[in-house]
């Protein structure tokens, strides 16, 4: 049976933290789709087409990641794409609460979908998108917690 696992979030911008889940999940299960979502409620920085085009470039090398939008309930999203596991990212214990509370309540919107949470490497434990936004802000350099290929795009802001 192919296993296919849906890995959410806004990636806004992706970073290193979040190319090491990907990695990781693209080891574990035979395709990853890389569920780039358009949340307009969380006023990102960048388009979701600036968004998804640098996921792509970022994963481009793993044969097992697709990146695709959406804009639906994840659990809508994960039944377009016949998928029943979702990957969430686990970067310290202030994150365990909200993402059990979004796993649940997305079990309870649909009793076959399974949540596995991964943590990334000690390395980049502490990188977030919001943090690297920030840094953007002021024009400083993101260059360690991004992966190198999206920088150019990262400067044209």
């Amino acid at each position: 049976m192919l296993k296919k696992v849906i890995y959410p979030g806004t990636f806004d911008p992706i970073t290193n933290g979040h190319f090491d889940i990907i990695k990781r999940a693209a080891r574990i299960f035979d395709e990853v789709i890389v569920a780039v979502a358009l949340s307009q409620e969380k006023k990102p920085m960048f388009d979701i087409q600036t968004r998804v085009k640098m996921a792509q470039i970022a994963t481009k090398n793993i044969p097992n990641v697709q990146i695709k939008s959406f804009d639906t309930l994840l659990v809508n999203f994960c039944k377009q794409e016949n998928a029943k596991i979702i990957i969430r990212g686990l970067r310290a214990v202030s994150d365990f609460e909200y993402e059990l509370q979004i796993g649940y309540a997305n079990q309870s919107l649909d009793k076959e979908i399974e949540t596995l949470y991964l943590m990334p490497s000690l390395q980049n434990a502490f990188i977030s998108s919001s943090v690297v936004r920030a840094i953007l802000k002021f024009k400083g350099d993101v260059s360690h917690l991004v992966p190198q290929e999206i920088i150019p795009l990262l400067e044209s802001i």
